[in-house]
C-alpha cells in the first residue's frame, strides 16, 4: 500500500503496510538512517522524532497512524549547513561519546525549548527522563540544553 508521509517538510510517498512501525519506514523504506532502533519496546527513546511537534516513540506508531503528521527525525533540524540551536550546543559541550541515543535526545530538547525557552534543571530531567543514555551524559546534556537556551535567547534559530 502506498502511504503519505509529511517528513521534514517533504511529502514522501511509500510502498509499505500501514501497520509498518515508523521506525522501519523511515529507516529501511527512506534511507533515514538517524532515527535509531534500540529496544523497539518504547523504553530507550533512542527511535525518538517529533509528530507534529512533540516527541513520539516511532518504534511504537505505525506508518498508517502517523499520515496527515507532520514528522521530524533529527535529518530534518538543520537548514542545510546550518544546525539548529541545541545540535550546535551538542557539539560545543561534547555530549555525545558513541552517539547513538543522540537523535532522539536532540529532538526531545528542541521541543523542551520550543514550549520552554528557559527550562530549569528540573524542567530538563523531566523532559529528558526517558531518554537512556548508556554512556552517562546526563549533565552534558543538561548543560547543552542550557546552552541552547541561551544561544536561543540571543536569536539562533531551533
Amino acid at each position: 500500500m502506498v502511504l503519505q508521509l509529511d517528513i521534514n517538510g517533504e511529502k514522501r510517498a511509500v510502498d509499505a503496510a500501514p501497520d509498518s512501525p515508523l521506525l522501519w519506514v523511515l529507516r529501511d523504506h527512506l534511507k533515514l538512517p538517524g532515527t535509531k532502533y534500540g529496544c523497539g519496546v518504547a523504553q530507550c527513546s533512542a527511535c525518538t522524532v517529533l509528530l507534529d511537534g512533540t516527541p513520539a516513540w516511532s518504534c511504537q506508531v505505525t506508518a498508517g497512524d502517523a499520515q496527515g503528521a507532520k514528522i521530524t527525525t533529527i535529518e530534518g533540524l538543520a537548514k542545510g549547513q546550518k544546525l539548529n540551536a541545541v545540535q550546535q550546543a551538542w557539539i560545543e559541550q561534547d555530549v555525545a561519546q558513541c552517539g547513538y541515543c543522540q537523535a532522539g535526545q536532540i529532538l526531545t530538547a528542541t521541543e523542551l525549548l520550543r514550549r520552554n525557552p528557559k527550562p530549569s534543571d528540573a524542567d530538563i530531567d523531566e523532559a529528558m527522563s526517558r531518554h537512556i543514555c548508556r554512556c552517562g551524559t546526563y549533565i552534558r546534556i543538561r548543560k547543552a540544553i542550557h546552552a541552547a537556551a541561551a544561544k536561543v535567547a540571543a536569536g539562533e534559530a531551533l
